[in-house]
């Protein structure tokens, strides 16, 4: 029988997160969600686009399973944790804010607090194909900087956690080889 992860509230991060969390967390754990996967689904009007050129940013979508990152959060910061996450993950509301079970390094379940897509909000891009994503990546910028860093930090810090997403080096490969084009 797996154990339960050591009490306290988590937090699940499969992009940005995973590698600037900006909040202060007592434990970091490499994670899985069964039933998701990282996808760009999510129109950028702020951060990595604009109204008039949105680019994309990543969402969870049904289906797979997605590596991430989970953080426990002393129960002392919660609140303030929780606070900054939906002042930062929401600035539009495209996400769900939810409570997903994840499976940790070494077979333990934590349920941590993750934001899923909303597929019905007007900034859902939905199951675009791979060519779709590269061409509104290339050249989108916010005030986040150019999209395509985005992607470029996701594929080095899955590389630096030993996770190869061989979908997501691929589309990277496109969009470079658009805006070098």
């Amino acid at each position: 029988m797996r154990s339960e992860a050591a009490e306290g509230d988590w937090v699940f991060g499969y992009g940005s997160l995973m590698w600037r969390p900006g909040f202060d967390w007592v434990e970091k754990r490499p994670a899985i969600l069964y039933g998701r996967r990282r996808a760009f689904c999510i129109y950028s009007v702020h951060h990595r686009g604009t109204p008039e050129r949105p680019g994309l940013v990543l969402g969870l979508v049904r289906g797979g399973s997605v590596r991430g990152v989970a953080y426990r959060v002393a129960a002392e910061r919660w609140r303030e944790v929780a606070d900054y996450l939906s002042e930062r993950e929401q600035p539009t509301e495209t996400y769900i804010e939810s409570r997903v079970r994840v499976r940790l390094d070494g077979g333990q379940r934590a349920n941590c607090l993750t934001y899923l897509s909303d597929t019905g909000h007007p900034q859902w891009a939905g199951d675009l194909t791979e060519d779709e994503q590269a061409r509104r990546i290339a050249g989108a910028r916010g005030l986040s900087g150019p999209n395509v860093d985005y992607l470029r930090d996701l594929v080095a810090h899955l590389r630096e956690a030993g996770v190869r997403d061989l979908g997501m080096e691929r589309l990277l490969q496109r969009v470079v080889d658009l805006e070098t084009g």
